[in-house]
Formats: structure tokens, C-alpha cells, sequence
């Protein structure tokens, strides 16, 4: 018998401290297969969305216009937009680096874009090639032009929490660059554990330093079995829009120690159990996962998976 037919997870009336519901930014069809060995085609990726958007996702990062020479696995950006047939009620945002990125993105008529800085001068040099400083001066021009076409900005922080070579990276520093982000017009910030070395205490005490919750998300990664926990202490926190990925997919190429994104079916089954609305159906989910680990030829490394 399944652990689900046990009757787990059992649905409880949520805390008075969570919220009531929380939005889902689903990462794995950008996120999860940029870090993928082989180059999916893009039609097990038109088929992978359709079937989140089937599951009651409501997000759904496409793409990315990241240069095809960094980022081969996302090289088909046009080609797949072009093609996407778009649920009513779904939002299908796109990972832009610079200019040259956005200009790509308005071309495909794309509503919402995001862009990635780094909380630390190193990882600034390695992913972006610019100093902690000169990153703001390159992403400034490209939210302005954004906002000017009526698209909305999510700004992504990365090495929130600890850096691979730089060590722990101290809260403040990482609230004086969100800020920054924020100041720039971005209407989201959120907050990314790039390697997966958080842990709740941390994540309390950099969300305190943010005075209106409201505008965080917050983006785990799953190294050392926190993501979870850590966004149980995000949701006590007041932040409502979590990042995941189905499956578990993803990493980061740029830096070796970052493993799997929390999966979404992980992190439902967890909402599920604490009462939280999230709007999406656990078993199209799983079905949905189960699938794109099979067009990937592994099986899915979601425990929730497993259980069902």
C-alpha cells in the first residue's frame, strides 16, 4: 500500500504564522534542464510545460535568453515560444542576462522577464563577468527598458547564503544588494541558496532585514536535505511564492556544489500537510515528473514520487 493511501500527508488547519496560500514559481523547464548533459528537444519541452500548466501550476519559467554559447541546452528560446501554446491564467517568464537578452525577449512577445545577480563579488566575476558593483550599472538599463515595454521583473539574488569561495556571506551584505535590485524596479526579489548550505536560522534572520515581505521569494537548493525546513521558515516569515522545480531537476553550471532545486512535489506534499493552498493537483504533478525523468532516462529523485 502507497504512503499516500495511509492517509499521509494528513491535511491540517495551517498555523496562524503561514500563509493561507502560497504561489509556486515552477523553475524546472529553465532552471532544471539548463543543467542538463544533452540537449532536450523541444518538443519533450512544449510537453513538459503543457503538462505542469495541466497540473495546476500557474508559473512557469520557459526559457532563457542566455547567450546559446554559455547555455546550449536553452538555445531553442525562439523556437520553443513560438510554439508554446499558452494556458489562460498561466504565466511563462523568461531568464534574461543583458540587453542583447531582452531585446530577444521582446522580439518573442514575452510578458515577464527575470534577471540573475549575485550577492558576491566572486560569483559576480564567474557567472556574470563583472564586479559585484558593475553587475547593477548592467541590469539597470534592462529593467528600465522593461518596465518601459509593461513587462513585470522578478530579480534573482544568488549566494545568499554561503559562496563556494568566499565562505558564509554575511546577511547584510546580501540585503544591501536586494535592495539594490529592488530600488532598480524589479517587483520580486527572490532570495536563492545556489549551493544548499542555509539553514533556517540563517533564512530568519536575512528575511527580518527586508521590510516588506511581500516582495521575497525564496529559491533552495536541496545539498544537505534543507529546503524544506529552510522554507518553513520562510513561510513563518511572510513570504508566500516559493521557487521549486518537478523532479528535483537542476543545479547550476557555474558552480560545481549546487545540487537539485527542492522539488515541487516535495514541497506540495508539505503545503498539503499543513493546510496551505497551492492550487495544484499532487498526482498530475508526480505524473508530470515521472514522465520528464523517463524522457531523461533516470528516474526521479523526488521522495514524494517514490511514495505515491
Amino acid at each position: 500500500m502507497g504512503t499516500r493511501a495511509l492517509g499521509l500527508p494528513e491535511r491540517v488547519p495551517s498555523a496562524g504564522e503561514l500563509p493561507d496560500s502560497v504561489t509556486i514559481w515552477e523553475v524546472g523547464p529553465r532552471d532544471g534542464l539548463q543543467n542538463e548533459k544533452t540537449i532536450v528537444p523541444v518538443e519533450v519541452k512544449l510537453e513538459f510545460l503543457d503538462r505542469l500548466a495541466g497540473a495546476g501550476l500557474t508559473t512557469l519559467e520557459a526559457t532563457s535568453f542566455v547567450h546559446p554559447k554559455w547555455v546550449p541546452q536553452l538555445a531553442d528560446a525562439e523556437q520553443l515560444l513560438a510554439r508554446l501554446d499558452r494556458r489562460e491564467g498561466v504565466r511563462y517568464p523568461v531568464l534574461v542576462p543583458n540587453e542583447k537578452g531582452l531585446d530577444r525577449a521582446l522580439e518573442a512577445g514575452v510578458e515577464h522577464i527575470a534577471i540573475f545577480a549575485s550577492a558576491t563579488e566572486t560569483f559576480a566575476r564567474k557567472n556574470l563577468n563583472s564586479s559585484l558593483d558593475e553587475q547593477f550599472a548592467m541590469f539597470e538599463p534592462v529593467v528600465t527598458r522593461a518596465r518601459e515595454a509593461g513587462l513585470a521583473v522578478r530579480g534573482y539574488l544568488s549566494m545568499c547564503f554561503g559562496d563556494p569561495w568566499e565562505g558564509v556571506v554575511p546577511a547584510k551584505q546580501v540585503a544591501d544588494a536586494g535592495r539594490r535590485l529592488l530600488d532598480m524596479g524589479c517587483s520580486q526579489l527572490s532570495l536563492g541558496d545556489t549551493i544548499g548550505v542555509a539553514t533556517a536560522g540563517q533564512v530568519e534572520t536575512l528575511i527580518g532585514l527586508f521590510g516588506d515581505v511581500g516582495t521575497l521569494a525564496v529559491h533552495f537548493h536541496d545539498t544537505y536535505g534543507q529546503a524544506l525546513a529552510n522554507t518553513l521558515a520562510a513561510l513563518r516569515c511572510g513570504v508566500s511564492t516559493v521557487d521549486s522545480s518537478a523532479g528535483g531537476l537542476g543545479g547550476c553550471p557555474y558552480a560545481e556544489s549546487a545540487t537539485g532545486n527542492l522539488a515541487t512535489e516535495d514541497l506540495v506534499w508539505m503545503l498539503e500537510g499543513l493546510g496551505v493552498a497551492t492550487g495544484v493537483n499532487l498526482d498530475a504533478l508526480v505524473a508530470a515528473s515521472v514522465w520528464m525523468a523517463g524522457q531523461l532516462g533516470r528516474p526521479s529523485p523526488s521522495r514524494v514520487v517514490a511514495a505515491l
